[in-house]
């Protein structure tokens, strides 16, 4: 020991057995939080919730409680009801001066979780999440309805403040309500809960088990001006994890018409497993995981198997066509983009960390991988066409994946390639004939997803870009340096810009700006002739800038289908292009978006078939060109500069031409 400290590994000065301390009851989880419940912020707070929220799940999956329960009341209190089993009050045989609801709520690793006996598949496994909530809690009330009689207690900071006490007769009551109050001691006085998340909470608590019914309520004062957090809901979803997927792809178009959606058995017990999927073409997608009704942000093993389930059906289907560029697809390409809602019941999971974000249970890989996979495969061989579909959209993303691999090789080789830095929405064609391809720039990331399973991938490039683009005629130099769309634009292209534009380097033969047929698409479409005609002019005097031509209406009668680009068109073709004796039917597009890929190739991208008008310098026939630029620069300034006067002056100039105003 003195050869020890003889090397000035002396204890510190004071440092002795006093100072080793035993923390004792809850007092570890008032002291450490953020072991329990991860911190002491927002999100911690709402933690809290759903600990409790999540007790009263595990007996509505158990079959004992049909109905919930959650309420936001004033003070920051919240109240959580059931009318499960309720939690035991007798005597606990190991304690037997306290009853097992006050061992539960002031003892941590207690509870009925341990074994299966109380529940086969819950959310609550640690036996702490009761207590820890009772612990930071400055004030608790239980009350339990159990054989017709009412019990309660009182707790503050952990601590009981009375006995558990006989409230009178409950002959139409059974389960449990706990009300309590976080302690701002812990969180602060400016933390507060809030409406908007627990509603989320209880939306998706409803979802996740479909014989339960959730009740949410919170005061008008709550909520805030601008909150759409009803004030009142009863919330119950016969179909389950399918309704919440229809909720959030709403009126978006999809790949394929319709969702991969089910439930299965696990391994022939009580386990099982519910599923829905979509693949919205606008590729913003989300991944909701579930196990036992507790969200896992981080996924984990069940996330795995659907991927590689997932996986493995798509490739058995495309090798039973013979598709051999189905051996690329990864996981990633077929899932990235996509919407999905996954949810497993199992006995004894295991979870990353008390808050149980991410699932980490092995089997839980294997079960869910065999299931999704023959389930998957028996979806793609129901319907050819949307099977096709979605291995394409596959596809095209490992394409994307292995070009861009194969860009960042290169790019490690050679600093000069001309395809080292490309937007990320940019999808582009696999030929290098700079004058047989073309890209098409479109307003988007739905008419993106069409176009891009539309096109010739040999040929034409796509490149969505998002909404309205800046107008340059009136915006400063900084603004167009710093704005992302332009940039991607310029990026694409290859060529530069200003004084550094060169067409030696354009990457594409043809540059086609397809938008919408209506008010807003045009005024995109002039944003971008702007944009090509003070940062490109060479684009637009060599004819190598198009606009996309795409039909407002397509009318059907019987097997012939006409389309018309504008209301005279369709008034012709009513009158010259059908069999008077037939019902026409008629439809308008609402966008590109909205027109099925077929149509969109069909009709506004197939070469074959198209329409394009080629932008060019309107001028006088026998005009010099320095005066044809100069009148279309003044106009130009004119109509898209700073100064709105001048675009006053001309509406009033030109105002008695108009003759259909869409207002």
């Amino acid at each position: 020991m003195s050869d020890l400290f003889s090397n000035g590994n002396r204890p510190p000065p004071g440092y002795s057995a006093k100072d080793i301390e035993v923390l004792e009851g809850l007092e570890p989880v008032r002291r450490r939080p953020g072991m329990y419940i991860g911190g002491t912020d927002q999100r911690a707070l709402h933690h809290m919730v759903a600990e409790v929220l999540d007790n009263a799940m595990d007996e509505a999956v158990a079959g004992h409680a049909s109905r919930i329960e959650l309420r936001l009341e004033a003070g920051n209190r919240i109240t959580i009801v059931d009318n499960g089993r309720g939690i035991p009050v007798d005597p606990h045989p190991k304690f037997p001066d306290k009853s097992a609801l006050e061992v539960i709520l002031t003892t941590l690793h207690s509870g009925g979780k341990f074994s299966d006996k109380a529940y086969v598949t819950a959310g609550g496994l640690h036996g702490v999440g009761l207590s820890v909530v009772n612990a930071l809690a400055s004030e608790l009330k239980v009350e339990v309805a159990r054989e017709k009689t009412l019990w309660t207690q009182s707790y503050a900071r952990g601590n009981p403040t009375g006995k558990l006490t006989r409230a009178g007769g409950a002959p139409n009551r059974r389960g449990t309500s706990i009300s309590f109050v976080p302690d701002r001691e812990i969180f602060g006085e400016s933390l507060r809960l809030e409406p908007a998340p627990l509603y989320r909470m209880a939306r998706s608590k409803a979802y996740l088990f479909r014989g339960v019914e959730i009740r949410w309520s919170c005061p008008e004062a709550l909520l805030a001006a601008n909150d759409k957090t009803p004030a009142e809901a009863r919330l119950h979803f016969p179909n389950g994890l399918a309704d919440s997927l229809a909720e959030v792809v709403g009126a978006r178009s999809l790949v394929t018409p319709m969702s991969f959606a089910g439930q299965a058995a696990l391994s022939g017990g009580a386990d099982r497993l519910e599923w829905a999927l979509a693949w919205p073409l606008d590729e913003e997608g989300q991944i909701h995981t579930y196990c036992n009704t507790v969200p896992t942000p981080e996924g984990g093993t069940h996330e795995s198997g659907l991927r590689q389930g997932l996986l493995r059906g798509l490739k058995a289907y495309g090798e039973l066509l013979g598709q051999k560029k189905a051996g690329i697809v990864t996981a990633e390409d077929l899932v990235s983009g996509s919407i999905v809602y996954l949810s497993i019941f199992i006995k004894d999971p295991q979870f990353q960390g008390q808050t149980k974000e991410k699932l980490v249970t092995a089997r839980a890989q294997r079960m869910v991988e065999g299931v999704l996979k023959d389930h998957f495969e028996h979806w793609l061989a129901a319907e050819p066409e949307r099977a096709r579909a979605l291995l394409d959209h596959a596809i095209e993303h490992a394409e994307e994946r292995q070009r861009r691999r194969q860009q960042k090789e290169q790019a490690r080789k050679t600093a000069t390639s001309r395809r080292l830095r490309l937007p990320g929405k940019l999808a582009d064609c696999s030929s290098t004939k700079v004058e047989d391809t073309e890209i098409f720039i479109v307003e988007g990331d739905s008419a993106g997803g069409s176009a891009k399973q539309a096109r010739k991938r040999e040929i034409q490039a796509v490149l969505p870009l998002r909404g309205k683009i800046l107008n340059v005629a009136s915006a400063s130099a900084e603004k167009l340096k710093d704005n992302r769309e332009l940039s991607d634009l310029t990026q694409a292209l290859g060529c530069g810009t200003r004084a550094q534009c060169s067409l030696d380097k354009l990457r594409y033969g043809r540059v086609i700006v397809m938008t919408d047929a209506d008010i807003d698409g045009a005024h995109i479409a002039a944003l971008l002739m702007t944009f090509f005609w003070r940062e490109m002019p060479g684009l637009i005097e060599s004819g190598r800038l198009y606009l996309a031509q795409p039909p407002l209406y397509r009318l059907t009668q019987g097997g012939k289908t006409l389309y018309a680009m504008d209301d005279g068109d369709k008034e012709r073709l009513l009158a010259k292009g059908f069999d008077s004796r037939g019902k026409i039917e008629i439809s308008r597009f609402k966008g590109l978006g909205e027109m099925p890929a077929a149509q969109l190739r069909t009709t506004t991208m197939d070469p074959a078939n198209r329409k394009l008008q080629r932008v060019v310098v309107a001028g006088e026939k026998d005009a010099e060109p320095e005066q044809v630029t100069g009148d279309t620069a003044a106009r130009i300034e004119a109509l898209m500069g700073r100064k709105a006067e001048r675009r006053f002056a001309f509406i009033q100039e030109n105002a008695r031409f108009a003759r259909d105003l869409d207002v």
